[in-house]
């Protein structure tokens, strides 16, 4: 048995707060964790340390659930050890050859990043995540070729197809056998994930809301990670980006286009708290938002409103309307304007007044 199946790259509060959250929660884990920091930054030799105590480090959960008021602590067991790419690669390439099972990541928008070291024949801690991801499927191509699931949890579409997309690329570049055999004897895995991780805890752990998920496209020779109820096993991801798209994110970008309109309330929780404010929601809910999904076939819309409202609503939560208002033009476009586009398409055309006066 493989000492530490999944190796996981990144560090972030998000990850402790979710994955490795679940890992030590569900039931049937694969096994424990081996955690790689690839920014070589030194200064979070204490966190790393934190996060492989044997006794393990805290999740407080709080907010809402079910209109229920929830503020409980979890411990999270589940990482065996960690490592950093810039002391420690070649036992992460050891590890990599033939210990793993799961290659996890969430690294920053900056680790997907292209960068000039991609291109280098050997290793460098400059490169970008895909790269690094890349001379570790080497090793396990030159110690011995068995098979090896990759899953990307950064929030980027298709990210399993993208992640493969820039790995071949790259290894392409190396080797044409190396590429083939990626292409063949490599699982890269689609997922999206989504919970409101709001702060750290030093050195380790986090605080977080309890709405979480981890839906993960099903694919042949998938393995489970490990079952819990935060974990959901699906044949299309399209729903659930959809409702998160245009049921939570449109609720963002509907209050924000409000708030700059009249001003008030500093906070989504303080909105939420205003009879007037959150009625207004309410009805762009249920009269402009959820016709859209009830003619597009999705019966758990409705639900999935019913949990955005708890999850604004959190008494836990800071969540600043200003963080929300950055980028609002594109937001808007994407969330409101998109989502008018796909009502159109469905025949509903004119009937979403609030949603496009927002639209401006």
């Amino acid at each position: 048995m493989s000492i530490t199946p999944i190796l996981q790259f990144g560090t972030s509060r998000f990850l402790q707060a979710h994955a490795d959250l679940f890992l030590s929660e569900g039931e049937a884990a694969i096994g424990p964790v081996t955690v790689v920091q690839s920014s070589g930054d030194a200064g979070r030799a204490r966190r790393l340390a934190a996060l492989a105590d044997p006794a393990g480090f805290e999740v407080r959960v709080q907010g809402l659930q079910d209109g229920r008021v929830i503020d409980r602590t979890a411990r999270v067991t589940s990482i065996r050890r960690t490592l950093d790419t810039a002391r420690d690669w070649r036992e992460i390439c050891r590890i990599a050859a033939g210990e793993a099972q799961i290659i996890l990541s969430n690294s920053s928008e900056k680790g997907f990043v292209p960068q000039r070291a991609d291109s280098l024949h050997d290793f460098d801690q400059a490169m970008s995540y895909p790269a690094k991801l890349t001379h570790l499927l080497r090793a396990r191509f030159h110690g011995g070729k068995a098979r090896v699931q990759v899953m990307p949890t950064e929030l980027v579409a298709r990210n399993g197809d993208t992640l493969r997309a820039r790995v071949l690329e790259i290894a392409g570049a190396l080797s044409p056998d190396l590429a083939c055999w990626i292409g063949s004897h490599v699982t890269f895995v689609n997922s999206l994930v989504d919970r409101i991780v709001s702060a750290p805890l030093d050195p380790a752990g986090a605080v977080a809301e309890p709405y979480a998920l981890w839906a993960i496209e099903d694919c042949p020779g998938l393995i489970l990670p490990c079952h819990h109820p935060a974990v959901q096993v699906v044949g299309d991801l399209g729903p659930i980006e959809r409702r998160k798209l245009y049921i939570l994110n449109l609720g963002h970008s509907w209050i924000v286009s409000e708030w700059l309109r009249k001003g008030g309330a500093d906070l989504v929780r303080e909105v939420m708290a205003d009879p007037a404010w959150r009625g207004a929601l309410e009805r762009v809910y249920a009269e402009e938002v959820l016709p859209v999904f009830a003619a597009a076939g999705d019966a758990l819309a409705p639900g999935y409103v019913a949990e955005t409202l708890d999850r604004f609503a959190n008494p836990f939560l800071d969540h600043r309307l200003s963080d929300i208002a950055q980028n609002h033009a594109e937001k808007l476009d994407r969330r409101i304007g998109a989502f008018l586009g796909w009502a159109r398409d469905l025949g509903l055309e004119g009937r979403q007044p609030r949603l496009a006066a927002a639209l401006g």
